[in-house]
């Protein structure tokens, strides 16, 4: 699988778990880890909102269900949405390389902290996660802001 196939089916599968967070009631954002293959290693989509934990987001739930692993440094992680700061934080802990950002105009996370560690960043501007995210903060910007720690 080429480089440009493998981001875009990482990111379908993110896109898909950012609907079921959708469609549970949650922030419509989602994450895939993927080997150099191609194939999913993890899932995850956002569950702040359903479970009542403030650092359930997708970028870290995939990484938790990804589970004990020494490969990291192979992976790519694809996200819905530009990485918040704790986010990029723990994709830099584990070493991943590549990551692969859906849109980032809706929010711009810590793209410059995933570069300094030398990660490979690509954001695809894609309009589905760009349309999903603006319907989201449109429709509920109480919980967007308490999502992303803005003060009420």
């Amino acid at each position: 699988m080429d480089r440009d196939a493998l981001d875009l089916a990482a990111l379908d599968a993110a896109y898909q778990q950012a609907l079921t967070s959708q469609r549970e009631g949650g922030i419509p954002i989602g994450a895939a880890l993927v080997n150099e293959r191609g194939a999913v290693v993890a899932l995850g989509h956002n569950l702040r909102a359903q479970t009542g934990d403030p650092t359930a987001h997708a970028e870290t739930v995939c990484i938790r269900n990804a589970g004990r692993r020494r490969d990291w440094h192979t992976l790519t992680l694809a996200t819905t949405l530009s990485p918040c700061p704790m986010c990029s934080g723990t994709a830099v802990l584990h070493r991943i390389p590549r990551v692969v950002i859906g849109e980032n105009q809706t929010f711009q996370g810590r793209e410059d902290w995933l570069k300094a560690s030398g990660a490979q960043v690509r954001v695809l501007d894609d309009p589905r996660c760009a349309a999903l995210m603006e319907r989201f903060i449109r429709e509920h910007p109480d919980l967007w802001n308490e999502d992303i720690g803005v003060p009420k």
